[in-house]
């Protein structure tokens, strides 16, 4: 089993797939890594030989902030707009929608459920 940037990938998935179970990879930039670390797309994350994994590793610590990094950067960008009070710091304080969504209707999500409200089944 490969275990990248302290995350088990999924044993029996194309590598291609696999990658992006790891926060701040995605589809695209899974493709470049393995460009770049110069594996075949179709290889299961089974097959993959040390040095195959040892290649992801390096490719990804030396060009990508991911899981831990990546999720306090995020943090601090939220608690840095939220210190300076600006309008979206507000919305993300209040638990609001952020980037303009209308919040008459349709913000259940992010406002939470109905109080008062019995679910019908």
């Amino acid at each position: 089993m490969a275990r990248i940037a302290g995350i088990d990938l999924p044993p029996k998935k194309h590598i291609l797939y696999a990658l992006p179970y790891i926060y701040g990879i995605g589809l695209a930039s899974s493709r470049d890594i393995l460009e770049k670390a110069g594996i075949d797309f179709n290889v299961k994350t089974d097959d993959l030989t040390e040095t195959e994994v040892a290649a992801l590793r390096k490719v990804i610590d030396a060009e990508y902030k991911v899981e831990g990094a990546l999720r306090a950067e995020v943090n601090m960008n939220k608690k840095r707009l939220m210190d300076i009070r600006c309008y979206r710091g507000i919305r993300h304080r209040r638990g609001l929608p952020v980037r303009g969504q209308r919040t008459r209707t349709n913000a259940r999500t992010s406002k939470g459920p109905k109080f008062g409200r019995k679910k019908t089944r």
